[in-house]
């Protein structure tokens, strides 16, 4: 949190643009040394606990919030279970930010609305029953979002939003009129 908050004290005239904000991802676990490096899952979980952080903020797992979550004055949002990249078994995932007294606490302002036409590409099911496909069906989902991207008219929901998804049944008309709501706010 330290380090977030210098970030963000260090760039506070810059133009939103052009500020330095970092994506931190926190895991407790196993590591292994070798040389000068640190390898195993807990690394590789913390790097891919990274993507669902905002800029600027940070994003533990749900072994990092059993040790941190009742020794440190945080608000923890919890973004439910991810898959990530080269581990088998989803991850619970908090996002943190710091606890603000009730009367301080501020209501985030909404965002207004794109005045262009809203898209979000949902992840793909692995239908084929080999778990090793899992990645080829998020890459094209990833693929897809890119594309739809170059498209300057066309306003496209991240994939870390749409992702939120991945694994879960989908009403589309509720999720359709729920990214209006939530999830907006995330990309922008």
């Amino acid at each position: 949190m330290a380090v977030q908050e210098k970030l963000a004290e260090a760039s506070a005239g810059i133009a939103e643009d052009r500020r330095l904000q970092f994506r931190i991802g926190v895991h407790v676990g196993d590591v292994v040394v070798r040389g000068g490096d640190l390898l195993g899952d807990g690394v590789n979980v913390a790097a891919r606990l990274e993507a669902f952080a905002e800029p600027g903020g940070i994003a533990i797992s749900g072994a990092a919030h059993g040790y941190v979550r009742e020794a440190l004055p945080l608000a923890y949002s919890d973004l439910g279970e991810q898959h990530v990249k080269n581990i088998d078994e989803p991850i619970r995932t908090y996002a943190v930010a710091v606890a603000l007294p009730a009367s301080t606490a501020r209501v985030p302002k909404p965002l207004p609305l794109p005045d262009k036409p809203s898209i979000a590409v949902l992840p793909f099911t692995n239908m084929s029953g080999d778990p090793e496909q899992e990645y080829f069906a998020d890459g094209i989902v990833e693929d897809i979002i890119t594309a739809f991207s170059r498209f300057k008219w066309l306003f496209v929901i991240a994939r870390n939003s749409s992702f939120t998804y991945k694994g879960r049944a989908v009403d589309v008309k509720q999720s359709g009129e729920s990214w209006v709501c939530d999830t907006f706010s995330k990309v922008a």
